[in-house]
């Protein structure tokens, strides 16, 4: 089908939210990369990028799906400037691959992720772990990207250098659009130094509790990196745990239990600690700081567990059985009127409202125009049917 590209017949294990492509496609650099989307271009067939698959649930089921473009073979990190705190690697490296390389160098990328989880994957998904409330979500750390567009145009913005941000828009554009712009092919993110030491208290508290807790661990001078809740069924005790790295993590963290009232301190985390949840029903609420007694509240009178940052205000909640509308609907209602908003990662059926209201989206509409004017990149996966 196309020279020098790896392509052949999907199977079942290929499908896309239920939706079975015609063909699989491996390409091992960004020029195969072009090659495949500009084929696909002449023969109008639809492109669903792929990269470890973790989240491959997420989002809406395509409108059509004729090649699932999986990006495992670009597998290289392709540069690692240690001493300007730099590393450009390709989409499909995998998020533990990476760690491990930067690890050798004493650095880390400040992004909490499934070690399965790809570059391209985390990216695509805007997926944001614990310590965003200190370093930012992958967005922010993201300086320099290479996209394929639809018709196989290379487009590349940012630099390797973190002062040279010429582009970056191209980055924030891209990341969280479940590749339906293009293609994210390479990617240079701002780096940190692994910190000499990680200590985390946790502690059992009161729901009630919890707001004023969250609000003492931001303002503290013992600086936590981060503060997840899990709470794993309604009616349940909160579990806090609470991160404080680098220099004295001892005393800070004996500090931070202080705020928290109590508990225990390890050099470990609890096994729930980032872990995002694999289910068929995964619903996000992100809110403001103030919102946090409202969403706990929402997530109760829903029957939801609840997992997530006290601090970046970003909870995963897993039903333990596909929501219902209306079920959605309140939990929305409550959530929006504390100025939050709710989305629903990942749903078994459809029907369901995934986004509620976006006030961008015609000015996201007009994106996809621009980027995507053949509706051939995942189709329907985004928002508004983008």
């Amino acid at each position: 089908m196309i020279e020098g590209v790896t392509v052949g017949q999907a199977g079942p294990e290929d499908a896309v939210g239920g939706v079975l492509p015609r063909w699989v496609a491996l390409p091992e650099s960004v020029e195969e990369v072009a090659a495949v989307l500009r084929a696909c271009a002449e023969r109008d067939l639809a492109v669903v990028p792929t990269g470890g698959g973790t989240k491959l649930h997420w989002g809406a089921p395509p409108e059509r799906c004729d090649v699932r473009l999986d990006l495992s073979r670009l597998d290289k990190i392709l540069e690692h400037a240690a001493g300007d705190l730099v590393v450009r690697a390709q989409a499909g490296v995998t998020m533990g691959a990476l760690a491990a390389a930067l690890a050798d160098e004493g650095q880390e990328l400040a992004v909490d992720a499934p070690e399965d989880a790809t570059v391209g994957g985390t990216l695509a998904t805007g997926a944001a772990g614990p310590r965003a409330f200190r370093y930012g979500t992958p967005r922010d750390l993201l300086i320099g990207v290479t996209v394929v567009l639809a018709d196989g145009t290379v487009a590349r913005s940012g630099g390797k250098v973190v002062k040279n941000v010429a582009g970056y828009d191209l980055g924030k554009l891209f990341t969280g659009s479940y590749g339906t712009l293009g293609v994210i092919a390479e990617a240079t993110f701002r780096l940190h130094p692994l910190p000499a030491a990680r200590r985390w208290v946790r502690s059992e508290v009161e729901a009630a509790d919890l707001p004023g807790i969250a609000a003492a661990l931001a303002a503290s001078q013992a600086e936590p990196s981060a503060a997840e809740v899990e709470r794993p069924e309604p009616g349940a005790r909160p579990v806090l745990a609470v991160l404080a790295e680098g220099a004295a993590a001892e005393s800070r963290a004996a500090a931070l239990r202080e705020l928290v009232g109590g508990g225990e301190i390890s050099d470990a985390p609890p096994p729930w600690w980032g872990l995002v949840p694999r289910d068929e029903t995964l619903v996000e609420a992100r809110f403001p700081a103030t919102g946090l007694a409202a969403v706990l509240e929402a997530a109760e009178r829903a029957g939801l567990a609840l997992r997530g940052s006290v601090l970046s205000g970003r909870v995963l909640l897993a039903p333990a059985a596909p929501v219902e509308a209306e079920v959605l609907a309140g939990l929305r209602r409550r959530v929006e009127a504390a100025g939050g908003r709710v989305n629903v990662l990942a749903a078994p059926h459809a029907g369901l409202d995934r986004w509620g209201q976006v006030s961008a989206l015609p000015l996201m509409r007009r994106v996809k125009e621009r980027f995507d004017p053949g509706r051939r990149m995942s189709p329907g996966r985004f928002v508004g049917g983008i």
